[in-house]
């Protein structure tokens, strides 16, 4: 008999790629969303995979216990992945309460769900390396302590232990992926990588001069989605629940991802300034095409991520396989085609 799994934040990233790998695995797809009067299903259309008959669409409330209970006894998934979250770093600042609402409430509702419906449901909980914040080692893996510097980091940290705690007071086969950055043509316009392709695609077609930028020397350790998604179903299908890192274990400077982004549109970028003066000048024409603005600096910055997925790499087999050069050439090749046709 063929599993079901529930994917909540199913119009998102990375519901929408692990939608794809779970109905090629011949899944039944309960994909859980939010309605609302922006409520958008083009990446499931991007993966044609938004009419697939093993796929249903469920319009629930995570911050709803009495609906997340009724979506939980009616459909009896023997998989939950819980990857809705206002994931924004930059809006959790201006919406702390309802980040926190979503993102630390909404685990809880399904695991208590999950207690009181069929301890036999796994549950994975999507946790972030924003959560390890002011570092406190130079890599971080399962073991390295959290300092979160965002609200959105912080509530996350609320999940990831509330859900270890569920996994040892009532045996619960409860997991937690920490996933380090990672990216793909499906990304939000509202994260940096993406940001910086779709910027990329507009200056090479003439429809865009500058790209604003913050901290360029911000340092994170980007991978690519579909690697991802693959590692959040081996998680659950290990022997015993437990944390996984997934990471590459190499980091990059933001500025080095828009050189890379640049290059795969056969611009060279050579910088020039310093600090908030800094300009990044697109050598065949001269035109300065990257600049600071200190509107998108954080309140909190965290200067550098970088994880370490030995334990994920030796228990699960897993490992991040796309390099951030490709991983830039993909998202840029994704935008030049959508911005020229």
């Amino acid at each position: 008999m063929n599993k079901t799994a529930l994917i909540t934040g199913i119009t998102g990233q990375d519901g929408a790629y692990l939608a794809m790998f779970l109905l090629e695995k011949k899944y039944r797809v309960i994909g859980c969303y939010r309605r609302s009067s922006t409520v958008n299903f083009w990446r499931l259309i991007e993966l044609e995979i938004f009419e697939e008959s093993n796929l249903v669409l469920v319009d629930l409330d995570i911050t709803d216990p009495m609906n997340v209970c009724s979506v939980v006894r009616k459909y009896r998934p023997n998989e939950i992945y819980n990857l809705a979250a206002q994931s924004f770093v930059a809006s959790s600042f201006e919406n702390p309460v309802i980040t926190t609402n979503i993102n630390s409430l909404g685990p809880l509702y399904f695991l208590e769900a999950i207690k009181l419906i069929d301890k036999n449901i796994r549950f994975y909980q999507a946790s972030t390396s924003e959560m390890y914040g002011k570092i406190q080692n130079p890599s971080q893996d399962e073991n390295t302590p959290f300092y979160p510097r965002s609200p959105y980091a912080a509530s996350k940290l609320y999940a990831h232990w509330i859900t270890i705690n569920y996994r040892e007071s009532y045996g619960i086969f409860a997991a937690c992926g920490i996933l380090f950055n990672h990216e793909s043509p499906l990304r939000g316009e509202e994260f940096v990588t993406k940001k910086i392709t779709l910027a990329v695609a507009k200056i090479k077609y003439g429809l865009q001069k500058t790209l604003y930028l913050g901290n360029l020397n911000a340092r994170r350790d980007w991978g690519y989605a579909k690697d991802y998604v693959k590692g959040m179903w081996q998680i659950l299908q290990a022997e015993k629940p437990d944390n996984y890192v997934l990471a590459t274990g190499k980091n990059e400077t933001i500025r080095n991802f828009a050189v890379l982004a640049f290059r795969t549109a056969d611009m060279e970028i050579k910088f020039e300034g310093d600090k908030e003066n800094e300009i990044g000048i697109d050598i065949k024409t001269g035109n300065s095409v990257i600049r600071i603005d200190k509107k998108h600096y954080r309140p909190a910055e965290v200067d550098t991520l970088l994880g370490n997925p030995k334990k994920a790499n030796n228990e699960l087999s897993w490992k991040a396989t796309t390099s951030l050069e490709k991983l830039a050439e993909i998202m840029v090749e994704y935008d030049l085609k959508s911005i020229g046709t």
